[in-house]
C-alpha cells in the first residue's frame, strides 16, 4: 500500500484533470488510426498501382505491431518507468505518421505503419496502467469509462475524418493529421503525467537491460504475429497457410511457457495466468470483443443485401454503435464507481446477451428499427463490461506489474476482435449457405444475421458462467 501512496503522490504541477486529458488524447488517437486508414485503401491502391490484397498490408502492419508487442512494452513500462516510455511511444508515433506521410512507395508506407503500431502498442497498454497514478480509487471507474468513450470516438471518427481529408487534400493527409495529434500528445503527456514512481520501479530502473525478457519477448511476439495473421489473411477462408500458421503460434505459446518458467525475471510471471480474477477476466475480454465484432463483419452485409439500404445510409445505421458508445462510456464509468466493479460486470454482460439476442430476432421482423434498437441495448452492455471489467482488474494489481496485466488486457481485446473477425465471419457464411455472402439472396442473408447473432449470445453467456466463480473469488480474497 505504501507503494501506492507513493505513486499517487503527484506533483502539484501535474493536475489530475490534464492527467486525463493527456491519456485520454494518446487513447483517441491510437484508436483513430486504426481506422482512419481503411477508407484510404481504394485511395492508395490507385496511387501506388497495387492490389487490393497488397494494401490492406498497411492496416494489418498497424495492428500486427500492436498484437505483438503489446504485452511486452507494457512490461517494459514497468522497468523503466511508465511516463518516460509513454512519451518516447508518442514521440515515436508521431514521427511514423509523418514518415507515411512522405512514403514514396507501397513498401515504405507499410514499414512505417509497423512503426506507428509499435508507438500505438505503448500508448494502448501504459494509458489504463496510469490511471492508478493519476487518480484516486473511488474515481477509477470513470477513468475507465473515459477511455473507454474516446477509444470508441476515435474508432467511430476515423472512416469520416478520412474520406474528407482525403477528398480535400489527399491520402497523406490523414497520416499528417495523426503525426500533429501525436506531437500534441507529447506536449500534453510531459506537461501533465506524474514523473513519481513507486520504489519498486525506482530499484529497476538501473536494471532494466539485464532484468528485460529478450526471449520471452520474441517468442510471444512471434506468436501473437502467427495467431493474428491466421486469422486475418484469406479474408477468414481457412487454407493450409492458415493452419500452418495456427499450428506455429501453438507452438510459440509451448516455447513461450517454457520460456517462461525458466527465467528469474519473466515478461509474464506464469502465476498471473493462474490469478482467479485475472484469468477469467481476460478470458470474458476476448470473448465480448470477438461478439462485438460480429457488428461491424455481419451488420454491413445484413444492412446492404438484406434491407437494400445504400452505402452512405448503411454507414449512418453502422455509426450507431460507436455514437452510444461515446456518450455511455462516461456514465458507465460513474456507475461501477457507485454501484461496484463486481456487481457492473455481471450486469454488462447480461445487457449484452440482451442485445445479441434482440440482433437475433429484432432486425428480421422491424428493419433498420429493430437493428438500431438492439445496438442501443447490446452497446452500452459492452461499455459498461469494459469499465467494470477493467477496473476490477487493475484495482488490486501491484504497481510493478500495472503496465504488463495493462497490455495483457488491450492484448485479450485485440485477440478478440481478430478472432471475431474470423470465427464470426465463418458462422455468418455458414448460416447464409454459401462462402460468396455478397450475392447470397437476402432473406439468406436475413437467416445468418440470425444465427449469428444467437451463437455471438452463447459465447457472451459462458462469459456470464466464468464471470460467476471469478467475482466470487474477488469477494472471498
Amino acid at each position: 500500500m505504501a507503494d501506492i501512496a507513493e505513486t499517487r503522490a503527484v506533483p502539484a504541477r501535474h493536475s489530475t484533470t490534464g492527467a486525463l486529458v493527456s491519456l485520454s488524447l494518446a487513447m483517441l488517437i491510437s484508436s483513430l488510426s486504426t481506422s482512419i486508414a481503411n477508407v484510404a485503401l481504394p485511395t492508395l491502391s490507385l496511387a501506388f498501382a497495387a492490389s487490393f490484397p497488397a494494401v490492406q498490408w498497411v492496416v494489418l502492419a498497424y495492428l500486427l505491431a500492436i498484437t505483438a508487442l503489446i504485452v511486452s512494452v507494457g512490461r517494459l513500462g514497468d522497468l523503466v518507468g511508465r511516463r518516460l516510455l509513454l512519451i518516447a511511444g508518442l514521440a515515436l508515433f508521431s514521427a511514423a505518421s509523418l514518415a507515411a506521410a512522405l512514403a514514396p512507395s507501397l513498401a515504405l508506407l507499410i514499414a512505417a505503419r509497423a512503426v506507428q503500431g509499435l508507438g500505438a502498442a505503448v500508448m494502448m497498454a501504459l494509458t489504463i496502467a496510469f490511471i492508478g497514478e493519476t487518480v484516486p480509487k473511488e474515481r477509477t471507474g470513470s477513468a475507465m469509462g473515459l477511455l473507454g468513450t474516446m477509444s470508441a470516438i476515435g474508432t467511430a471518427l476515423g472512416p469520416s475524418l478520412g474520406g474528407v481529408l482525403i477528398a480535400a487534400f489527399g491520402w497523406r493527409s490523414i497520416f499528417l493529421v495523426s503525426a500533429a495529434l501525436g506531437v500534441v500528445a507529447v506536449l500534453a503527456a510531459w506537461r501533465f503525467l506524474p514523473a513519481g514512481e513507486a520504489a519498486g520501479i525506482g530499484a529497476a530502473r538501473g536494471q532494466a537491460r539485464a532484468r528485460f525478457d529478450m526471449l520471452g519477448t520474441l517468442l510471444l511476439a512471434a506468436t501473437l504475429a502467427a495467431y493474428a495473421l491466421a486469422m486475418t489473411i484469406a479474408h477468414g477462408h481457412f487454407g493450409g497457410l492458415n493452419l500452418a500458421l495456427l499450428g506455429m503460434a501453438l507452438t510459440g505459446a509451448a516455447l513461450f511457457v517454457a520460456a517462461e518458467a525458466r527465467v528469474a525475471s519473466p515478461l509474464v510471471k506464469l502465476a498471473l495466468l493462474r490469478d482467479p480474477v485475472l484469468a477469467p477476466s481476460l478470458a470474458m475480454n476476448a470473448l465480448v470483443s470477438t461478439v462485438m465484432m460480429a457488428t461491424l463483419v455481419v451488420g454491413p452485409f445484413f444492412l446492404s443485401r438484406a434491407l437494400g439500404l445504400s452505402e452512405a445510409a448503411t454507414g449512418a445505421v453502422l455509426s450507431i454503435g460507436p455514437v452510444v458508445s461515446a456518450f455511455c462510456g462516461v456514465i458507465a464509468g460513474r456507475v461501477v464507481d457507485r454501484l461496484g466493479a463486481a456487481a457492473m460486470v455481471i450486469t454488462g454482460l447480461v445487457l449484452m446477451v440482451a442485445g445479441c439476442a434482440a440482433l437475433a430476432v429484432l432486425p428480421g421482423l422491424f428493419g433498420v428499427a429493430g437493428y438500431a434498437a438492439a445496438v442501443i441495448v447490446l452497446t452500452p452492455g459492452y461499455q459498461l463490461f469494459q469499465a467494470a471489467n477493467n477496473t476490477a482488474v487493475m484495482a488490486d494489481v501491484d504497481n510493478n506489474e500495472r503496465g504488463v496485466v495493462s497490455g495483457m488486457l488491450s492484448l485479450s481485446r485485440n485477440l478478440g476482435l481478430v478472432t471475431g473477425t474470423a470465427v464470426m465471419g465463418a458462422v455468418f457464411a455458414f448460416a447464409v449457405g454459401t462462402k460468396d455472402v455478397a450475392a447470397a439472396a437476402p432473406a439468406a442473408v436475413a437467416g445468418g444475421m440470425g444465427l449469428t447473432f444467437a451463437v455471438a449470445a452463447g459465447l457472451v453467456v459462458l462469459a456470464v458462467l466464468l464471470a460467476i466463480p471469478s467475482l466470487s473469488a474477488k469477494r472471498a480474497a
